[in-house]
């Protein structure tokens, strides 16, 4: 069994709900699972980080790029950043905005980048949908591989549509699975 620990911000909770089904299906391979909102009123516990054998960091795209409360994250981690404390762990990203494309490359090679100044090791998407896959409808439709990109449903009451939130189901088993490769 790993531990697997989901560092994110939400702006207006769509972030949130990736973050839980990610979750979920860590949980669901029978490994423990730390969601960390860095934006708590507590503070971000750096501890669990540190131990947690990967790190999945998620963040809504805002303006091109990672929203400021996960800048500010990446920037306090620079604290530790000489002792190399996360080098060798499991790491990958998730992000969401409101329109399919909207600059979510930019933010997930942001978290790659960010990932790597950490010595950590990044895991990607696998999952191929339409039209190259058509058994698999639905499944990541915006085709991001450098991790996870959804797009905000227009209905508001959910946030995330069904077809986004089993890829980013998928998107954690993933990481449940590689995480476990590595670490065992």
């Amino acid at each position: 069994m790993v531990t697997v620990a989901i560092a994110y911000c939400s702006g207006a909770g769509h972030t949130r709900v990736l973050a839980q089904a990610i979750a979920d299906a860590v949980g669901g391979q029978g490994d423990d699972v730390l969601v960390l909102d860095i934006e708590a009123s507590d503070g971000i516990d750096w501890s669990a980080l540190h131990s947690a054998d990967a790190i999945i960091f998620g963040t809504p795209t805002f303006m091109g790029n990672v929203a400021a409360p996960f800048k500010a994250f990446m920037d306090a981690s620079s604290d530790f950043w000489n002792d190399q404390l996360w080098k060798d762990k499991i790491a990958a990203g998730f992000t969401v905005g409101s329109s399919p494309s909207g600059d979510k490359t930019n933010t997930l090679t942001t978290l790659a980048i960010f990932a790597a100044q950490h010595g950590m090791v990044w895991v990607g998407q696998s999952e191929i949908g339409p039209p190259s896959a058509p058994d698999n409808p639905g499944v990541n439709t915006d085709g991001f591989w450098l991790g996870y990109a959804a797009t905000s449903s227009r209905d508001k009451s959910v946030l995330i549509d069904p077809d986004d939130l089993e890829t980013a189901r998928r998107f954690g088993v993933r990481i449940a699975q590689a995480t476990r490769r590595w670490v065992v």
